[in-house]
């Protein structure tokens, strides 16, 4: 049986897909890389962009999801608290 990620992980899989594309993305290729259902992945972006750690942008009739500042170092943060639970065990 697989194993539920928790919301911070879902958050953190999505700006890491978004970040190892050069920080741009298509909503696509996003999908496929979040491992999430569409209407899920709506709900997550939208949570997102209201926390400003993503941005939307429409550029030749497409969209494209931009990491932030405060994407990434919300990005560099969860990758050090992991490290310190990991030290720990955890």
């Amino acid at each position: 049986m697989t194993e539920r990620r928790e919301k911070l992980e879902i958050v953190r899989d999505i700006l890491s897909a978004i970040y190892e594309k050069k920080g741009r993305i298509k909503p696509t290729h996003l999908l496929y890389k979040s491992n999430l259902a569409h209407n899920k992945l709506k709900i997550y972006l939208g949570d997102l962009i209201q926390k400003e750690l993503v941005k939307e942008e429409n550029q030749d009739r497409s969209k494209m999801y931009l990491i932030t500042e405060k994407g990434i170092k919300f990005l560099n943060e969860y990758k050090r608290v992991q490290e310190f639970m990991e030290s720990f065990g955890l």
